[in-house]
């Protein structure tokens, strides 16, 4: 028989079971997941240990912290990433917080297209953000020379640390797109702005209140930072290879974008929705 409550806090169980009613009152998709994970993480426990353990309770400061962060995901509809500070991408685990946003499965794409480049070649990912796509490719080909760039200092501070912790020799550039960046590079990749402004109220409140509006927004159609950059890439000869993640129904006029700029050879590859998430050119 378990120790009376008072002797031993909360349950896990019962623990979670509140907690999901909570966030799940306030609209999120995956109540139990989310509490779940919070839970683990406010113990310092695998989630798998939640479920086999009957033994785990809630207590002493943990009652505090796993309500804060209840508080945040379902009152203030904080992104679990943001509440627990990391975030699986590829074989990588990074840091995430405000200063960038959030990496997803699917531009892990990007990753993918670009790993098989021939040996040597220098990479500049634009608009890094946390690092995920160039530390990602430096994990996986590392022979690359693999630069990562963005005109948020703050995001670069983050890409940064996460290169450093993880000890991944990637370098870090801060730059408006290709503006003041050196011609000599092979291949350019890129998750950059591609929500169009008349989409920004059909958001989810976890990216439209906590997400950094500035990686997000591109004008009308989504696509003004896609053309800037792409029209930036044209003149330089000895890129051979663009790779970039754009919005359900962006990919035809980006493959036009790219075949305009000289890239004779051009693909969409889909994610696991079936959505055409990365437009690639080759020269």
């Amino acid at each position: 028989m378990s120790p009376p409550l008072g002797m031993r806090g909360t349950p896990t169980r019962d623990a979670i079971e509140g907690a999901i009613t909570a966030i799940g009152a306030a609209g999120c998709e995956t109540p139990r997941l989310d509490a779940e994970l919070l839970l683990a993480d406010v113990l310092g426990v695998s989630r798998e240990r939640l479920v086999v353990d009957r033994d785990l309770f809630v207590e002493g400061p943990a009652v505090r912290a796993f309500q804060n962060a209840v508080r945040r995901r379902a009152v203030e509809r904080e992104p679990l990433a943001y509440i627990v500070g990391h975030r699986g991408f590829r074989r990588l685990d990074l840091t995430v917080d405000p200063r960038a946003l959030i990496p997803r499965p699917e531009t892990e794409l990007l990753v993918e297209v670009a790993l098989s480049l021939p040996r040597g070649a220098r990479v500049l990912d634009v608009g890094t953000g946390s690092g995920a796509v160039a530390l990602a490719l430096k994990d996986e080909r590392p022979d690359l020379q693999v630069v990562g760039s963005d005109i948020s200092e703050d995001a670069l501070a983050l890409a940064r640390a996460n290169g450093e912790r993880l000890g991944l020799d990637v370098a870090w550039l801060r730059a408006d797109l290709l503006a003041s960046v050196p011609d000599e590079l092979d291949a350019i990749l890129s998750n950059p702005p591609y929500v169009a402004e008349s989409a920004r109220a059909s958001l989810a409140p976890e990216i439209l209140r906590h997400e950094p509006s500035g990686a997000l927004f591109s004008g009308p159609d989504g696509l003004d930072a896609i053309r800037a950059l792409i029209a930036q890439v044209a003149p330089r000869e000895r890129v051979k290879m663009v790779g970039v993640e754009v919005g359900a129904g962006q990919a035809e006029p980006v493959s036009d974008l790219l075949r305009g700029a000289g890239f004779g050879s051009v693909r969409a590859e889909s994610d696991l929705a079936g959505i055409e998430r990365v437009v690639v050119g080759e020269r």
